[in-house]
């Protein structure tokens, strides 16, 4: 076993443990204080908002509800609007914390766990603090500014044990970056984004602190930061201490401590400046058009929050043959799919939300081997003769095409794919015989009977 030094080059050894390669598919569970109020205005996707109103319109106007304390900033913003109208507007965001405690006394971790096990997730990434500072596990280090300001019951412990029970593997997210609790800076651009990381040493004694502390309670598998780090952090050590105690344990790309300075002239998209090191990089709301030579993890909601909005309709959502085609997009290429579950205060998980999940489960209980434990192939993309997409994923002496589309008899053509002869051919969720034949540079699957309707087709070549 490794043991790690505090040092850049002697972390630079930690490889990505098989268990992230395998595991394809995460929850990241985003529930706090903005839970109470659950709204934000239905302006579109993250990218989409940044490329058409720019990075000042999309602060101003933010489909994240998590980022309902600094959106209610903004005196003309929806986000106002709606909290005067329903709150008043003599009362103060932390006047949600004692309603949110009364109702996460509903709160079954169990469930949840249950829920993300039935529907195949092989891990979990916990939000226990996110920008406005409010802590979801009961710290013995205690904000200076705002003392008890966190739920009152070990929400992370319980989530911990109740996920590692179901055998999946636990992480947790932790706003390094941003704590408004410590720098009340209203944001309203992107360089006042990274102006508004505390620097001071309180903070970055209490951001080191806690990160020690969630890895010594609660061991997490996943450190997953979020917008940067305070600049004069010592990270190797931290980073150190979590390899040595978690050898199989990953770390994001969000830990970033040199931060930019101007905007970016291409409004970037990809979420925030990659640190120096990490083991998996995290494109927000996007993805990557091929392979990818390191591992990554593409993040985004189901609809255009991550967290609840009660004003999300059906039509705001990722539809269920989106989501399934974007996990396979994303596998294909050497990703993993980091979705978002946005329960309520009382931790209910919205219908929406439960209804893509279940849809997704059900897809993965007949087709998940081509996702899960997979690798990319040589290529990611190809196409049927129809037309129709496919992207290819492989284990072992078996080859997947999942065909993002409709299949009919009596025959589908793959093109630029040539075969062993001795190769055999499944169609997943399918029991009748099925036939091969190499024509030129395509191969032609034959069967005989129609095959359910799915949003995606499974075609399995057995070397």
């Amino acid at each position: 076993m490794t043991h790690f030094e505090p040092t850049w080059e002697s972390l630079a050894q930690h490889q990505v443990p098989d268990w992230f390669h395998n595991a394809k598919l995460g929850v990241l569970i985003v529930w706090g204080l903005f839970s109470v109020p659950g709204w934000a205005p239905l302006t579109g996707d993250f990218d989409e908002v940044v490329k058409n109103q720019g990075w000042e319109g999309f602060f101003r106007e933010s489909p994240y509800a998590e980022w309902y304390y600094n959106t209610i900033k903004f005196p003309d913003s929806s986000s106002r609007q709606y909290h005067n109208a329903t709150y008043g507007d003599s009362f103060e965001y932390d006047d949600f914390v004692p309603i949110f405690n009364e109702a996460a006394k509903k709160l079954e971790p169990e469930a949840w766990a249950d829920f993300l096990k039935s529907v195949g997730i092989r891990y979990v990434v916990f939000l226990t603090k996110h920008h406005d500072g409010f802590l979801l596990w009961p710290s013995d280090h205690v904000n200076p500014h705002k003392p008890g300001y966190r739920v009152h019951r070990d929400v992370t412990g319980e989530l911990t044990a109740a996920v590692r029970a179901r055998g999946m593997h636990m992480g947790l997210y932790y706003s390094s970056g941003l704590d408004w609790s410590y720098n009340d800076a209203w944001i309203r651009d992107y360089i006042g984004v990274f102006q508004a990381v505390p620097q001071t040493d309180d903070y970055v004694a209490c951001v080191d602190a806690h990160w020690r502390e969630l890895i010594d309670r609660y061991e997490p598998s996943v450190l997953w930061s979020d917008i940067a780090h305070p600049a004069s952090s010592n990270l190797p050590d931290l980073f150190a201490y979590y390899y040595n105690k978690i050898p199989d344990g990953v770390i994001n790309d969000r830990f970033k401590q040199e931060l930019p300075m101007e905007e970016p002239g291409n409004l970037d998209i990809m979420g925030s400046p990659t640190g120096r090191h990490y083991d998996f990089n995290t494109p927000e709301y996007t993805s990557f058009p091929e392979i990818m030579d390191n591992k990554w993890e593409s993040n985004r909601g189901l609809a255009h929050s991550y967290s609840f909005n009660r004003i999300e309709k059906p039509e705001n959502y990722l539809s269920d043959e989106e989501l399934i085609h974007m996990l396979a997009d994303v596998v294909s290429k050497n990703g993993n799919l980091l979705l978002s579950l946005g329960p309520e205060a009382d931790g209910t998980i919205p219908e929406l939300q439960r209804l893509r999940y279940e849809a997704l489960g059900r897809w993965l209980a007949v087709n998940g081997e081509s996702i899960f434990d997979t690798r990319p192939w040589t290529r990611a993309e190809g196409v049927t003769g129809d037309g129709v997409p496919v992207r290819f994923t492989q284990k072992e002496n078996e080859l997947f095409a999942i065909i993002l589309g409709p299949i009919s008899p009596p025959h589908v053509v793959i093109h630029d794919l040539t075969l062993p002869d001795h190769a055999r051919v499944e169609v997943l969720g399918s029991q009748q015989p099925v036939n091969w034949q190499q024509v030129g540079t395509s191969v032609r699957v034959d069967f005989l009977e129609a095959v359910a309707t799915s949003p995606a087709h499974v075609v399995k070549f057995i070397s």
